[in-house]
């Protein structure tokens, strides 16, 4: 069995790639830029998040850490969801450029909220 410390490692080195990812490809759109077509940027995003879920619940199975019974944990989740969401409209959905952009802010925020939560294990973040 892998270790929680490698496992940690990988998590982060995914939310690395993952953000990065995200801002690229929303970068891209921006510039209706034809790689976006390319396989390679439809795929890579869904094998990264895929690590990077499949690292966070082997750490909550080794650590016996749950969400729901931990708030800190429900807050990480709650904030994944909204990134997924502000994420989606940031490249896909928004109707408009400016639509988009603010998505992308919202998401960014939703990143910076996730990170901020696992830092202090808090689910007010620096607030609490």
């Amino acid at each position: 069995m892998m270790s929680y410390l490698a496992l940690k490692h990988i998590h982060l080195t995914a939310v690395v790639l993952s953000i990065s990812g995200f801002v690229v490809r929303w970068l891209l759109m921006l510039a209706d830029s034809p790689l976006l077509q390319r396989r390679l940027l439809k795929v890579l995003p869904h094998v990264i998040d895929t690590v990077l879920f499949a690292s966070a619940v082997a750490m909550v199975v080794i650590s016996a850490q749950y969400p729901i019974v931990l708030s800190w944990l429900t807050a990480k989740l709650v904030g994944l969801l909204a990134y997924i969401v502000f994420g989606m409209m940031a490249l896909k959905r928004g109707r408009t450029k400016a639509q988009r952009a603010a998505w992308f802010v919202a998401a960014l925020a939703a990143f910076g909220y996730i990170v901020m939560v696992a830092l202090t294990r808090n689910p007010l973040g620096w607030l609490g």
